[in-house]
Formats: C-alpha cells, structure tokens, sequence
C-alpha cells in the first residue's frame, strides 16, 4: 500500500437516520476516512418488516454501495443486521461486512444488581441473533427485554422529547427500572437520538449504553488488520444519501452537529437501488 493508504469509501447504511450516530463515531475514530451513508427512509420501519424483505432491501443496498467500491459495509441497523449479515456473508463471502448486535455483553460485565435491560424493535428482541446474544453472554444475568413499537417513527419525525415520546418511554422504561436493572442497552441506533430523555426517565444509577463506540472501533481494527486504512494525508468526508426526503434528513444531521454534508436522493427500482452522492461543502 501507498503512503496515501487504501482511498476507497466505508460504505454505511440503516433504515433512516438512526446509523448516522454509528456514522459520526466511525468519522470521530477515523477521521481520514471518506464514508458514503444511505438512510432508506422511504421504507422505514424495517423492525416492522419480515426477515425476507429486510435481506431484499439490505441486499439491494449492499450491491449499490459495492458499485461505489467500497472497501467495507457497516450495517448500521440492528434490525437490518440481525435478518441480513449471515446471508450476505454467505451470498458475498469476499466483502467484508460490520453488523450491530445488542451490547448485552458490556452491560452484563458492568452490572452490581444482576438485572439489565435492552430497548430494541420488535424484529430485533424476537430475532435469534438476540437469543443467541443472551444465551452467550448472559447465562447468569436477568436481561429484561422490551420492544419498543413506534419509538423509530417518533425519531424519524424529530420528536425527540414531546410529551408523546416520553410517555412512550416512560410506559416501556419505568417497569424496567422497578426489576431493578442498573444498565440499559440501546438496542437500535436510532434510540441515541432520545438518549438524554431515557437517562432523565431511569435516573442516574442506571448506566445507558450506546454501542456506536464500540462499531467504530471494531471498523478501525478491521481496516487495520487488512492494511486498508486511508492514508493520514488524506481529508475524509461524509457522503449521505436517502431514499425519504433530504431536506428532513439534512436537518438531522444539522441536529449532530454535522452542518458541512449535503444530502442526496437515492431511487429505489424494483430490487435495485441507484445511488448519488453530492460532495460536502467545503
């Protein structure tokens, strides 16, 4: 490899706008790096969708950030991990792919009470992937797990913290807290969005664990071990693109502080996704 290291985009999508704070935690540990982002807002919820059209979708993403050259997929979606990484793993055994998964083995390690909690979509707490997880990791730990219907389409419309979504939240967190759990894991990457509303709603002795950092990083040491890492002589760059609408999404990304990225629209045909990206502004 060059000085100028491996130049190719990370590619990174979700079902909206929940990945881009696994976006911003990748931009943050690897800020050399150029990172092209799909949210596929126009078919958002994916936890409300069956495991087959979650893979359709993921698959038809995963081949239009490919088209991009992209040296690495994250899947920034936990719903979208859990029915879509094994198959694409076995149907693209020569891509190299980054899922989420539920924290559940960093709050168990932490936890004094013996009791923590997962907030997540339905198609995640129902998925094997979880079960696994819980069975792994959790043998001696009461994991209280709670699926939270409507709670992405509240983020997605930017009620962060109306009445509406607090009561929401209040009517899945309280319980949780009254069996005693001292961690609570953010199941779906959209829920760091209202994580200041959780922490006020569970109080200080529960600790709330967003698992972004812990992508970032693993992306780093993945890029590290195949000496794919973009040279540090190079400006790196956030590229997004959305099937929704961009002016709505270029205001979330104004509401993390990302104000120099411009948004694109992408087109859904059938099974194939067309991709545009649009420089940030400089």
């Amino acid at each position: 490899m060059t000085s100028s290291g491996d130049p190719r985009p990370i590619g990174i999508f979700d079902s909206g706008i929940g990945g881009l704070t696994v976006a911003k935690a990748i931009q943050q540990a690897l800020p050399h790096e150029r990172l092209l982002y799909f949210g596929d807002n126009a078919n958002i919820p994916y936890g409300a969708k069956d495991n087959a059209e979650i893979l359709r979708l993921s698959r038809g993403i995963t081949r239009a950030l490919l088209e991009r050259d992209c040296k690495l997929i994250v899947i920034a979606c936990n719903t979208a991990s859990a029915a879509a990484l094994r198959p694409l793993r076995v149907e693209l055994p020569q891509v190299t792919f980054v899922g989420m998964e539920p924290a559940v083995k960093p709050a168990v390690e932490h936890t004094r009470t013996g009791a923590v909690g997962v907030i997540a979509t339905v198609a995640t707490v129902q998925g094997e992937v979880f079960t696994s997880i819980v069975e792994r990791f959790a043998q001696d730990v009461k994991v209280i797990k709670q699926a939270c219907p409507g709670l992405v389409l509240q983020i997605e419309a930017g009620e962060y913290a109306t009445p509406k979504t607090e009561a929401m939240l209040r009517g899945w967190l309280e319980p949780m807290v009254a069996e005693g759990i001292d961690a609570l894991v953010l199941g779906c990457t959209h829920y760091p969005f209202v994580r200041p509303l959780i922490e006020r709603i569970v109080g200080p002795q529960v600790r709330v664990i967003d698992p972004a950092p812990a992508i970032a990083r693993r992306v780093e040491h993945v890029l590290r071990e195949a000496d794919a890492l973009a040279g540090d002589d190079r400006a790196g760059e956030l590229q997004c693109s959305t099937s929704g609408d961009p002016e709505l999404f270029h205001g979330v990304l104004q509401h993390l502080g990302i104000n120099d990225t411009q948004v694109a629209k992408g087109h859904w045909a059938g099974d194939e996704l067309t991709l545009s990206y649009t420089s940030p502004r400089i």
